[in-house]
C-alpha cells in the first residue's frame, strides 16, 4: 500500500496554475500529473502541455481513452454531446481517470486527487469520490485562491497563458459545446479544418435526427455566412469595450496580460457556461 497523489491536467490556466503552486509549496509530494486526450484537442493545448512539462520537471501522463469520439458519437445513435447529455464528458475524461485509478485503489492504495476550484467558485463541486481511499482536494478554495491569484501564479513563475486564450476562454476540444459564438468565429479564423470538421459531424448529427447543433440556436453552416459572423464580432467588440472602459485602474498593476479575457465579456449572457472537467 502506498500514498498516491494525483492532478488532472485540462490544458487550461487553472489546472496549470494548480500544478504550478503544487510544486512550489509542497514539493516533498511526489504527484502524478495526468491529462486526459480526447483526440480532438487545439494544437496550443498540446504546446503548452509541452511548456508545462518544462518547468514541472517531469511528465505528464496522457490518458487516452480506449474509445475515441468518432466511436462514442455512433453509440449514441449520432447525437452530439450537448449541456443536457454531456457524454463527451463521461466518456472521454470521467472514465479513462477511473479506469487508471482502479488499479491503485484495488491495491489498497490510498490516492488524493487535486482539483483546481477556485476559491471564487462557490457553485462549483469536485469529483465525488465513491472509494473509502480516494480522496478529492481543493487547494485553492482552501489557500482562498481566486481568478487575479491564478494569474500571479501563471506570469510570476513564468509559465505564463495557454496561447489560445488570446481567443479563446476555455480548452477541451476545438468543438466543445459550451464555446461562445465568438470563439466559434475565431476557430474558423485559425483552425478553418477544425471548424469544417465540427460543421461535417453536426451535418451528420442533423440527418440522424439529433435535436442539438454546436452552437446554441443555430447551425455552424448558418453561424459562418459573412454577415452573421459580422454581426457576432460588432456585438463582441461593443461589449469588450463597455467591459474595459468600466474597469477601474489598479496604480498597483497597471499592466493587463496580453490575452483577452472572453468570460468577462458575454460569460453566460451569450451562452456560455462551463464544463466541470474541460474548460479548467
Amino acid at each position: 500500500m502506498a500514498d498516491r497523489h494525483v492532478l488532472g491536467l485540462s490544458g487550461g490556466k487553472d489546472s496549470a496554475a494548480l500544478a504550478v503552486f503544487m510544486r512550489q509549496y509542497h514539493p516533498e509530494l511526489d504527484i502524478e500529473y495526468f491529462f486526459t486526450d480526447t483526440g480532438k484537442e487545439l494544437p496550443e493545448v498540446h504546446e503548452f502541455l509541452g511548456r508545462l512539462e518544462g518547468y514541472l520537471g517531469k511528465p505528464i501522463i496522457r490518458l487516452n481513452p480506449r474509445r475515441d469520439f468518432d466511436f462514442w458519437l455512433r453509440e449514441y445513435n449520432h447525437y452530439l454531446p450537448s449541456p443536457q447529455t454531456r457524454w463527451c464528458t463521461k466518456q472521454l475524461k470521467l472514465v479513462p481517470f477511473e479506469q487508471w485509478i482502479r488499479p491503485m485503489l484495488a491495491a489498497g492504495d490510498s490516492v488524493t486527487s487535486y482539483v483546481a476550484i477556485r476559491a471564487d467558485e462557490e457553485y462549483r463541486e469536485g469529483y465525488a469520490s465513491k472509494q473509502k481511499n480516494l480522496f478529492v482536494k481543493l487547494p485553492f478554495r482552501e489557500s482562498g485562491i481566486d481568478k487575479a491569484g491564478v494569474t500571479e501564479i501563471l506570469e510570476s513563475s513564468g509559465v505564463g497563458y495557454p496561447k489560445y486564450y488570446e481567443w479563446r476562454s476555455r480548452s477541451g476540444c476545438t468543438f466543445c459545446f459550451f464555446q461562445q459564438k465568438i470563439e466559434w468565429v475565431r476557430l474558423k479564423e485559425r483552425h478553418p479544418k477544425a471548424f469544417e470538421e465540427a460543421k461535417a459531424l453536426e451535418k451528420d448529427a442533423i440527418e440522424h435526427g439529433s435535436p442539438f447543433t454546436w452552437s446554441d440556436r443555430e447551425s455552424l453552416s448558418e453561424l459562418e455566412r459573412p454577415e452573421r459572423m459580422a454581426q457576432i464580432v460588432g456585438s463582441y467588440e461593443v461589449r469588450k469595450a463597455r467591459l474595459r472602459a468600466s474597469i477601474p485602474i489598479n496604480p498597483l498593476r497597471p499592466a493587463r496580460p496580453n490575452h483577452e479575457d472572453i468570460d468577462d465579456v458575454y460569460g453566460d449572457d451569450e451562452g456560455g457556461g462551463s464544463c466541470l472537467i474541460c474548460h479548467k
